[in-house]
């Protein structure tokens, strides 16, 4: 969460600086086309103090609008934002427009108004000036395409950023999990102490028998995909005839307490082998099934099925079957190792070993229908209530669990690749208006150019190749940076490289082409421009 928190404020400070590269693009160019009146006001007496106090009432005003319009648009988006935020992020609840945020907010605005619209008080217009008319200064006109290489290159970090993310996300979403969630739901609940457990769990499975639409249903004391699982260290699961393994090897071995269905109900395939047997919740054997992570572990060389392990209460315990691997610690994780015993219809030694203290007054109900979800939650939430009414009940689909495990990154991305486009959107309209001013200070050597016989076709390439060097330019250093950054994210990503050969190529060129449309407008407004009408003017 920290990485992640760093991460999109580091985003807000990129667009940030491209917001403020484009208001210092647009103070610089409006200040040139201003240049004669400077100059004139200038001759006419007005000092640098008086042209200060013009310009800066004039910035402050616009800053001031637009601090005020941000801090309203702001207020909105962290509506949304907190709405559509994913549960378990920390002091979200009390995310608000306090007086902190507002002066970082309006902070930069007054300043970046104050910084560029100053500009023009210090540039020491004189009478000479009068006669320069529309000539542009090359300082500034080497400072504004400076400006706009850095948003591209800005914005290409941003893009890049995305680009990672959302190649994580889809990687996250293809992840099997070694399961079916389609028409699956899940209701997990805690009985009171007052209950006695066994007795309770019997009564809701002769409940469950009468379920509409014949559905397979199961109770298991927790379920995948994330979390909750008991577990047990590896070094304790002997195998009958072999040593001991060495304790402390192995690390953890997760463990399940389910009824028959459990595996037909979570789309569970069997391996090998077989699942349990109704049959066998009478008897006093004790069988297992284990995961296919766990039996390649434990019988590298031979057969599991059949072996017996893991003796509990002087009775081993039989491999009767070999289910496939789940997901249960997180898409990011591979399966872990696990095993599933039995749930009987008395206390056997599992049950008697209540480990933790809780025993197993918690369950979950698994029931897989052709029937509506919603219908089939109604149901299993009466069942339940009819038993005992003060219990609260959790009823999700394994969809929904499924989906839970990718909103946090959903919601990473979704905020990255929006700042991405805002940056991009700045980026494009910087390079819009600087062209569209070039253009319009190029007017009379287009109207020269035109008349010496260069077609309108010349014009739009040499305007679009001009755009062309300084957008590389900020590619190139855009893309350094995307490589700096792209560390940064390493421990956010799942299965995809910090440096992505298909990321760092598809923000270039996503940023180039909408770069050269910006440009392109203006510079095709050129070619239409009229030589005899521009030369009659000038």
């Amino acid at each position: 969460m920290r990485v992640a928190s760093w991460t999109l404020l580091s985003a807000v400070l990129v667009v940030l600086l491209i917001a403020t590269a484009n208001v210092a693009n647009l103070m610089l160019a409006r200040s040139a086309s201003r240049r004669l009146e400077w100059t004139i006001r200038a001759a006419i007496g007005a000092g640098r103090w008086r042209l200060a106090r013009q310009v800066l009432t004039e910035s402050l005003l616009l800053a001031s609008m637009g601090a005020a319009m941000g801090c309203g648009l702001a207020w909105l988006l962290l509506r949304f934002f907190v709405a559509a935020a994913p549960s378990g992020i920390l002091r979200l609840d009390q995310a608000s427009l306090d007086g902190r945020v507002l002066l970082f907010a309006i902070a930069p605005s007054l300043a970046s108004g104050v910084l560029f619209g100053l500009a023009p008080a210090f540039d020491a217009p004189g009478t000479g000036g009068m006669a320069a008319g529309r000539t542009v200064v090359s300082a500034r006109g080497l400072l504004r395409h400076v400006l706009i290489a850095a948003q591209i290159a800005a914005s290409l970090v941003l893009l890049t950023g995305a680009g990672l993310l959302l190649r994580s996300l889809w990687n996250l979403q293809k992840v099997p999990l070694g399961m079916d969630t389609q028409q699956t739901i899940a209701a997990q609940f805690t009985i009171g102490k007052g209950f006695n457990e066994l007795a309770f769990f019997e009564r809701l499975e002769s409940r469950l028998c009468g379920l509409p639409g014949n559905p397979t249903f199961a109770i298991a004391d927790n379920i995948p995909p994330y979390g909750g699982s008991r577990s047990r260290p590896f070094f304790v699961l002997d195998v009958e005839g072999r040593p001991p393994y060495p304790e402390g090897s192995g690390g953890m071995v997760g463990w399940r307490y389910i009824t028959p269905g459990y595996f037909a109900a979570m789309g569970i395939p069997m391996v090998r082998g077989r699942a349990f047997t109704e049959e066998e919740r009478n008897a006093k054997e004790m069988p297992i099934i284990l995961s296919r992570d766990l039996a390649r572990r434990l019988f590298p060389i031979g057969d599991a099925l059949g072996q017996h392990m893991l003796r509990t209460g002087g009775i081993w315990h039989m491999v009767v079957g070999i289910a496939g691997d789940v997901i249960n610690n997180g898409l990011d994780h591979r399966p872990e190792p696990e095993y599933y015993e039995l749930r009987k219809h008395f206390a056997d030694a599992t049950y008697n070993n209540r480990a933790p203290a809780g025993g197993w007054r918690g369950a979950t109900v698994i029931v897989h229908s052709p029937l509506s979800t919603q219908t089939m939650a109604r149901t299993l939430r009466s069942f339940i209530a009819a038993l005992d009414s003060s219990v609260p009940v959790t009823v999700q689909t394994l969809e929904e669990r499924a989906g839970n495990l990718t909103v946090t990154p959903r919601f990473d991305a979704l905020l990255l690749g929006g700042f991405a486009g805002i940056g991009l959107v700045l980026a494009a309209i910087g390079i819009y208006g600087v062209m569209a001013f070039l253009v319009g200070q190029r007017t009379r050597e287009v109207g020269v150019r035109m008349a010496l016989g260069a077609t309108p076709r010349a014009v739009t390439r040499m305007f679009l190749r001009h755009a062309a060097g300084w957008t590389l330019a900020g590619t190139v250093a855009g893309l350094a940076g995307s490589l700096a950054v792209s560390r940064l994210l390493a421990s956010m990503l799942f299965d995809v490289s910090a440096h992505d050969p298909w990321s760092l190529a598809a923000a270039p060129a996503m940023l180039l082409a909408v770069a050269l449309a910006a440009a392109w407008f203006p510079a095709r407004r050129a070619a239409l421009i009229d030589p005899v009408r521009t030369l009659r003017e000038e």
